[in-house]
């Protein structure tokens, strides 16, 4: 009901149709009138054709009623010169004639009557013809305006229709303007099919005569994309699209639209090109070398022969980029890029079509070397008869990188580590030749880099054995399986523990995995970042522990990798490791090594002076193993060196061993440091030590690393009060060192 009433509502707002009547009768231009307004039509009255004509343009009516006989210009004429007259062609326009033979209907027509209407009194009939002129009149235009727009739309996409009837010969085509201005023609052209067949290529033409034969003889639907060049010389890619017509069941011809496509297509093809070849080296990608990959297995499995990958990683690549720049980094690998394409039978983009047509051989299509990322690149194989094949071409490729490259003005050299997997011997699909290449890349990094290498079942071994501890390590920590050892460092004067290292451990299950099993792994996984960090939270909590139970008050040195250095927050992170536990900052101290302190010394710097002023210790740990200046030794805020263990290893066995070791002690004692030696493993090491001036020292012949319960208990039964086995005399007054004996 209410959406009844707001139709009504929306009609009875609309403004009433303005009628022009014209008649040079007056009463029956007020009868007429009159009637008309009744009916809802806003009537504007005009007594001849000359006034009507006149006065149209102001009053812009939307219908307009003529009389047929007036005097002067008749009904006829005016509308002859309104449907002349601009903006009128469409105009309805009603002929009322009191005549009724038919050469007075066909005279109104011609002058350009919509219609005629018989005078009489039947007014409601007059205003329903009236009323189904005005709608008809608005449909026109609104088709008009649809059909304008579709013009517009189609020569905005460069589009066209086209029908084309079966007749004899070729048939009869009827091309729009718009399909004209495609082919580059005028719309006063006349174009036939033999025309239009003539601009495709011989080459093409014969296929495309028997699909167009195929299409009518069995009334299918038309869609192709044809090269063709135009009437002007220019070459361009049509896209036809067209549907049979039936007549009594029978198809008559086709009707349908054909549109340039070249851009579109050029567009296409580069967006394929970006999306398949690497965008420095213009090698096929990832996703190229993944699609050949799988094909060429394809191919493999049912030929029945070997594929082989290689993948081939550049050595040093990283030193190049960071020395000369990114922009002579590319200018590397774009020249890299070339040579490996020289050494195998590369081909080009190659998509499904291609490979069928190219027959029962078209795997060897595929063959080619990609970019995966970086400056890794892989060569496809998709047919070899063994291994040595594959590893002619690694050979090829290792020779060609040999040469000298130049980049940025100066002379390079850029070797290659490659790893070669067997299809199907090393794997059966893409994944696992990927996965076994790169084992097998790695072990020829390993033995020295600028080598091949094949994968073989105990590499793969080794590569499971060390992603399966990686998994496990990052567990560690939340399972709380790693624990801290500590070895003491003990003052061979007053025999006594001056402080302890701690090294870390994990007990995973019944097993303590040593550090040398699981630190290295640490650091290149970047997993040695939250190790650390937990190693100096467990050290202070340790402290506060030993200060309870025996008034612990010395230091727990902590090693400190160089990557924790990177960190912003690392001070902070120290300080409120130790103060949770309520320890003064002095009872952790931090080692670092001499080769991790000179890796980014300007950062490092800035942290260790921050660490000092907070009471935290500074020790250079393998002290005299680095190969650096010693000016930081004056610069840095440190407190201790620490004599690496393959100095004493050799004391009183090799003078060398002792000149070291005394230029350290003279050094440390110029510059007020603190020195200890670590790895004292026999009396002999121990009595050349102290004779040379070095007193404080770490070793099996003291302790190994214990846990935490343990060395209290090793404290109480061994150190206090100078009661250590070892100790004999140390600390007579005249300073000569006794014979000491262990138990």
């Amino acid at each position: 009901m209410n959406d009844a009433m707001s139709s009504d509502d929306a009609q009875s707002a609309e403004a009433p149709p303005r009628v022009l009547l014209v008649d040079d009768d007056d009463v029956n231009l007020m009868l007429t009138a009159t009637a008309l307004r009744e009916r809802g039509f806003e009537v504007i009255e005009a007594t001849g054709g000359e006034s009507a004509l006149e006065r149209v343009d102001e009053i812009a009516p939307d219908l307009i009623v003529l009389d047929a006989m007036m005097p002067g210009i008749d009904g006829f004429e005016t509308c002859h010169l309104l449907r002349h007259r601009a903006g009128y062609a469409q105009m309805p326009v009603l002929m009322l004639t009191g005549l009724d033979d038919d050469a007075s209907i066909d005279r109104a027509y011609r002058a350009g009557a919509t219609d005629f209407f018989v005078k009489s009194t039947q007014w409601s009939l007059l205003a329903g013809r009236l009323r189904y002129m005005l709608r008809a009149s608005r449909t026109r235009v609104e088709l008009e305006r649809s059909k304008f727009k579709l013009a517009r739309a189609q020569d905005l996409a460069r589009m066209g229709s086209f029908d084309w009837r079966r007749g004899d010969g070729v048939g009869h085509l009827w091309l729009s303007a718009e399909a004209l201005r495609v082919l580059g023609r005028s719309p006063a052209d006349k174009v036939d099919l033999r025309a239009l067949l003539r601009m495709v290529g011989r080459p093409q033409r014969r296929g495309l005569m028997r699909m167009l034969g195929e299409v009518v003889a069995h009334n299918a639907v038309l869609a192709t994309d044809v090269s063709v060049v135009l009437f002007d010389g220019r070459q361009r890619i049509i896209h036809v699209e067209a549907e049979a017509e039936f007549e009594h069941g029978h198809g008559v011809g086709y009707t349908g639209v054909f549109q340039d496509v070249t851009d579109r297509r050029v567009a296409e093809d580069r967006i394929r090109h970006l999306a398949n070849f690497d965008a420095l080296t213009g090698l096929p990608n990832r996703r190229q070398l993944i699609w050949r990959t799988e094909r060429a297995l394809e191919q493999a499995r049912r030929l029945n022969h070997n594929a082989a990958l290689l993948l081939i990683d550049l050595d040093r690549f990283k030193n190049i980029n960071d020395t000369l720049g990114h922009a002579a980094g590319d200018e590397l690998l774009m020249e890299v890029a070339r040579r490996l394409r020289a050494c195998v039978r590369h081909s080009e983009q190659v998509m499904d079509g291609a490979l069928e047509a190219a027959g029962s051989r078209s795997h060897r299509t595929l063959e080619a070397v990609g970019r995966l990322g970086g400056d890794e690149f892989v060569a496809l194989l998709p047919e070899v008869s063994d291994e040595a094949d594959a590893q002619r071409v690694a050979n090829r490729i290792l020779e060609s990188l040999r040469e000298p490259i130049f980049v940025a003005g100066q002379e390079c050299f850029c070797t290659a580590s490659v790893g070669i997997a067997m299809f199907p011997r090393d794997g059966l699909n893409l994944v696992d030749l990927m996965r076994n290449s790169d084992v097998a890349m790695y072990a020829a990094k390993s033995a020295g880099r600028n080598v091949a290498a094949a994968y073989s079942a105990h590499l793969g071994g080794r590569g499971r054995e060390k992603i399966e501890l990686e998994s496990h390590l990052h567990k560690a920590i939340e399972r709380d399986e790693l624990v801290l050892h500590y070895q003491p460092k003990i003052d061979v004067r007053t025999a006594k523990m001056v402080g302890v290292e701690a090294l870390m451990r994990w007990q995973r299950g019944n097993v303590l995995v040593p550090p040398g099993d699981f630190i290295p792994l640490a650091e290149e996984t970047g997993l040695i970042v939250p190790l650390s960090e937990w190693a100096v939270r467990e050290a202070a909590r340790q402290a506060r522990v030993w200060q309870q139970s025996f008034g612990f008050s010395d230091s727990i040195a902590v090693n400190l990798p160089s990557r924790l250095f990177e960190r912003s927050d690392l001070v902070e992170n120290i300080h409120q490791s130790v103060s949770a536990y309520g320890v003064p900052h002095k009872a952790i101290q931090l080692e670092i090594t001499e080769n991790n302190l000179m890796k980014d010394l300007h950062n490092v710097s800035l942290s260790l002076h921050r660490l000092n002023e907070i009471g935290v210790e500074i020790s250079i740990d393998d002290f005299g193993t680095g190969y650096s200046s010693l000016a930081y030794l004056t610069t840095l805020p440190i407190s201790e060196l620490k004599i690496d263990r393959s100095f004493v290893r050799d004391l009183g066995i090799t003078p060398q061993s002792s000149a070291v070791v005394s230029a350290i002690i003279a050094l440390a004692r110029s510059l007020g440091l603190r020195v200890i030696a670590e790895g004292v493993e026999s009396l002999r090491q121990m009595e050349v030590l102290h004779r040379l001036g070095c007193v404080v020292m770490q070793g099996f012949l003291f302790s190994r690393p214990l846990p935490p319960d343990d060395l209290e208990s090793w404290l109480h039964q061994t150190v206090l009060p100078r009661k250590a086995p070892w100790i004999g005399a140390v600390g007579e007054a005249d300073g000569s060192l006794p014979r000491l004996e262990r138990a």
